[in-house]
């Protein structure tokens, strides 16, 4: 997880079908950097992480056991 720059959230938000301007794209990169910031640490050890589709197999899987 690395703080995604203007060029990322503008790509980001074409796809999902929500076109922003160039500002506006560096200014939510600006306001979301933080938080990526702060998870930066502990980044990649949360399952979550990895594969946001098979984390319910995962823990469905886990509390099976």
């Amino acid at each position: 997880m690395t703080r995604p720059t203007a060029k990322e959230v503008k790509a980001i938000a074409d796809v999902a079908g929500v076109p922003v301007d160039n500002e506006a794209a560096a200014r939510i990169a600006n306001s979301i950097g933080p938080a990526f910031d702060g998870f930066a640490a502990i980044a990649g050890t949360l399952q979550f992480d990895l594969e946001p589709s098979t984390f319910v197999v995962v823990q469905t899987s886990k509390a099976a056991r």
